[in-house]
């Protein structure tokens, strides 16, 4: 998602939006999903509501009953502009997580006019993964504090959301390759609120432990230095697996990592292979209200001179040892 900075702002959702709408009775899904434009797409099947929200880059929100047909893009986000975030802060890779009878959105807040300093004589904006928080599945969703969940220092994304099996909730994210050349994937624990971190960022492994992606740089082949959209999830044997995705070469693709110790630990093994075809990534997964599990990513591109993104459904199936697309 982040090798081409500049063009992301083409990625926003391709029509106006609305204020989130509560009253789902009198919502119209007259828009097919073929025809929304929008990068990192995540879906929360809400059984409470019988509804499926989708959001994503660009801080919108999608609602549908059928994933055919959707309402939307609706505002959902309400932050405080006099906050790090800025007045107007680009927003990525945005997720909505369940968690003790509340709904959290987890996402990259980027200010564009603030700066964190230089790395190899580019200038590195102020970005960083943050939590906001709701009663309800369409918002609005507000921060949770102003504590920063990661340091203000580092060039973070793409947070997303596990409880490990030791009963604590934590964030995995990525720290961005553009400050230390090779992206890696890291967690950091949370107090029981998620309201602020527990601890200290560790990491799990990085964009050079893969084996499938490459890019050439100074005229030398080697592993692609980014990190991508992580995922957590576990297979019907009970394996904890980690959708993540990078390049080959000027192809977006997605693969999996597998834990050998079953927690966030790891140690972390690369399957050798990609899961999705070419020109998909950024996935999650999500189990229908009919007992599917399907795999939520993005198509990639850039025939246009420019980012053009739309979300796609896999079939999967977990009910195995390993993750695989139908």
């Amino acid at each position: 998602m982040k090798k081409l900075l500049p063009l992301l702002l083409l990625l926003l959702v391709s029509c106006g939006s609305r204020h989130t709408d509560t009253a789902s009775a009198d919502t119209e899904y007259t828009t097919p999903l073929d025809s929304i434009v929008l990068s990192d797409p995540f879906v929360l099947a809400d059984s409470a509501t019988q509804t499926y929200y989708m959001t994503g880059t660009g801080g919108k929100m999608w609602k549908s009953k059928d994933l055919a047909m959707w309402a939307g893009p609706y505002d959902v986000v309400e932050i405080d502009t006099a906050s790090w975030m800025g007045p107007e802060p680009m927003i990525w890779a945005a997720e909505l997580h369940p968690y003790n009878g509340k709904y959290y959105y987890f996402a990259t807040f980027t200010n564009r006019a603030d700066s964190i300093g230089t790395f190899r004589g580019a200038r590195l904006e102020r970005r960083a993964s943050h939590i906001l928080v709701s009663d309800r599945p369409d918002g609005p969703y507000r921060p949770i504090s102003d504590k920063l969940i990661l340091p203000a220092d580092k060039l973070t994304l793409d947070g997303t959301f596990w409880v490990d099996t030791d009963g604590k909730p934590y964030m995995v994210y990525c720290w961005e390759w553009l400050q230390n050349w090779d992206g890696t994937i890291e967690k950091i624990e949370l107090e029981p609120d998620l309201s602020a971190p527990a601890g200290e960022g560790t990491i799990l492994f990085r964009a050079s432990d893969s084996p499938w992606s490459r890019e050439i740089v100074d005229g030398k082949e080697g592993p692609n230095r980014v990190t991508d959209g992580p995922f957590l999830f576990r297979t019907g044997s009970g394996r904890l697996g980690m959708l993540w995705t990078s390049w080959v070469y000027d192809v977006y693709t997605q693969g999996v990592a597998y834990s050998e110790s079953g927690t966030l630990d790891g140690p972390w093994t690369q399957q050798a292979q990609p899961v999705t075809p070419p020109n998909f990534g950024h996935g999650m997964l999500f189990r229908t209200f009919d007992g599917r599990t399907l795999m939520s990513v993005h198509s990639h591109d850039d025939s246009r001179g420019y980012y053009h993104r739309q979300p796609r459904f896999f079939e999967v199936d977990l009910g195995g040892d390993s993750l695989i697309v139908k």
